[in-house]
């Protein structure tokens, strides 16, 4: 094309046309289309169908069918399809189809091309943060993809509580990672059907963590060894006493046994008196023999009886006793086996890195916090077990000060508070805080260095801070429609929640991409300024010219657009010659 050669097209999604850029400069496009798929090509590839999946989704359609029948068809703006490097988008019917025949290998093979296009970025964050010594601070959920109570369509859907309320559904559970760039980036997201409740996924979300970022902090062993020994004298003990209460059933079986030889003897002897007095015709009188050899066989009944009951007693104490001894059993091969692997980790880790998870209350199960504890984290929760509200409740005297931590929210705390269950001292928290006029209490939990108990408002904004997870799951369902599932298909539903937590990622990398070109000239449109929704609601739906020359390319948008007399270009476009020439025209 030469200098004067211009080509303009229109468009009605104008961000969708520079996003399609930017999928291009970090090569997405191009590896989505080098996945082989099964389908057969009529007009479209199954991979084009694919990419048209995850346009619509950074479009913002609630359902797949508004890419064709809707004011401005995505399907008919050729300038999309052709940034994203496509000759042509299909009907949504066309891309339902595909969706519908993915199998799982395939679906993991688009997750994994998501994966290893987002890597060098998230990388690179990482690389940020590690630079500016900062610790790397990971939050982790569980949220509910409800579906209709009624429907039989959804494989492997299950009854599980999901927005306050048991439904029918899938769990999908996340990690995200606080970034001093973007905010916040997606880690994972894992498929689960709805059942799936939050205290069984805690070690999978650290370890998806860990996988996503190659970067672990060192384990604690020498404290696991500790919890492993000290288990071990628990073990003794049990065993002490299943040794007692097997001599115990012992002797009780012995007992039982005389008992009932004494009450077979006394049967023989009241059976052969009762034939005695039968023979001579004698009376039964109250204190004759055949009463008293009566009585006496009625007394060796009670006795026989009794004897039984403290046999079953014994044999249930045995029982239980054995259960308990067989649990400590699988549970001392689990945290050895974990002392091997967490040794493993350590000798394999040169670079540790500091590192926090937090989790809220469905993850704060005493166990969940003893593994990340030994993991290595800096964890930071609330308590599972609202028994232990009314047990901290209890501990409150009224000389405790209560140390004011937000608007409406007050906290006391402890630190180093050891709990039965619990192999770890943890630093615990009570808060109470009103919503409207009733009050309510809460337990936070903490193991770390952090000096939490010196500074309750820290802590409080600490763990608090976990409120960008929730921010971003609301982002996923509010913009991006997650809990609405365009398919049916597990595989392809799988997809769409990757592809969802993809796109809230992927439009902060590109806003930062075309900021760095925005901030050149004037009359650029300042994405910098813009939040994912407004980008995501207005600017994936607003009309521009797609303006190409020998220079490059370039967004003008429409006079009739809310971004009336803004341009957005990819970096590097005409840069030489806009800045030679100091003149707007000399760009268009």
């Amino acid at each position: 094309m030469s200098s004067e050669e211009t080509r303009v097209q229109e468009t009605q999604h104008a961000f969708l046309v520079a996003w399609g850029w930017f999928a291009e400069h970090i090569g997405l496009t191009q590896s989505l289309q080098g996945i082989h798929l099964h389908q057969k090509k009529y007009w479209h590839t199954p991979q084009t169908k694919v990419l048209e999946f995850l346009v619509a989704i950074l479009a913002g359609l609630e359902h797949l069918q508004d890419i064709s029948p809707s004011a401005h068809p995505l399907d008919m703006d050729q300038a999309v399809a052709e940034a994203w490097g496509q000759p042509a988008w299909a009907d949504y019917s066309g891309v339902s189809r595909t969706l519908s025949a993915l199998d799982w290998s395939e679906a993991h093979d688009v997750a994994q091309v998501l994966e290893q296009v987002s890597q060098p970025l998230i990388q690179a964050e990482l690389n940020l943060l590690r630079s500016q010594g900062q610790r790397l601070r990971f939050d982790g959920d569980l949220t509910g993809l409800p579906i209709s109570n009624s429907s039989r369509t959804y494989p492997h859907a299950a009854f599980g509580y999901m927005d306050d309320e048991i439904r029918l559904g899938y769990q999908a559970a996340v990690v995200s990672l606080e970034s001093p760039t973007y905010g916040r980036l997606w880690l994972s997201i894992a498929h689960h059907p709805g059942d799936t409740v939050s205290c069984t996924q805690a070690e999978a979300l650290v370890l998806a963590a860990e996988a996503r970022t190659g970067l672990r902090p060192r384990r604690r062993t020498e404290l696991l060894s500790q919890r492993i020994e000290a288990f071990e004298q628990r073990m003794r003990t049990t065993q002490q006493r299943q040794l007692a209460q097997q001599e115990a059933v012992r002797l009780a079986h012995h007992r039982l046994a005389e008992a009932q030889q004494q009450v077979q003897e006394r049967q023989v002897a009241l059976v052969s008196l009762e034939e005695v007095y039968r023979l001579h015709q004698r009376p039964e009188r109250p204190t004759s023999q055949l009463a008293l050899a009566r009585r006496r066989l009625q007394a060796a009944e009670h006795r026989c009886q009794s004897r039984q009951k403290a046999w079953q007693s014994a044999e249930r104490r045995l029982a239980k006793t054995q259960a308990q001894r067989d649990e400590q059993q699988e549970t001392l091969k689990g945290l050895k086996e974990r002392l091997v692997r967490f040794e493993q980790d350590n000798a394999t880790n040169s670079a540790p890195v500091e590192a926090e998870f937090r989790l809220d209350a469905g993850f704060g199960t005493y166990e969940n916090m003893a593994l990340l504890i030994e993991m290595g984290y800096e964890v930071y929760t609330k308590a599972h077990n609202p028994q232990v509200v009314t047990f901290l409740q209890g501990q409150v005297s009224p000389e405790m000060v209560w140390t004011r931590v937000g608007a409406n929210a007050e906290m006391v705390a402890w630190a180093d508070l050891a709990f039965t269950r619990c192999p770890y001292p943890l630093d615990v928290g009570l808060e109470r805080f009103y919503t409207g006029q009733t009050l309510k209490h809460s337990a936070l939990l903490h193991f770390g260095h952090d000096l939490v108990t010196g500074n309750l408002s820290a802590w409080f904004k600490r763990y608090n801070g976990r409120q960008t997870i929730e921010a971003g799951i609301k982002e996923s369902k509010r913009v991006f429609y997650l809990h609405r599932l365009k398919v049916r298909s597990e595989p392809a539903i799988y997809l769409q929640e990757c592809f969802v937590i993809f796109a809230a990622n992927f439009i902060r990398w590109a806003t930062h991409w075309l900021a760095m070109q925005a901030e050149s000239t004037p009359h650029s449109l300042n994405v910098r300024a813009m939040g994912v929704k407004r980008q995501v609601r207005v600017g994936a739906h607003v009309s521009a010219q797609v303006i190409q020359d020998s220079r490059g390319k370039l967004l003008k948008f429409s006079e009739r657009s809310v971004f009336a007399g803004k341009v957005l270009r990819p970096p590097g476009w005409g840069s030489d010659r806009c800045d030679r020439d100091n003149s707007w025209s000399a760009c268009l």
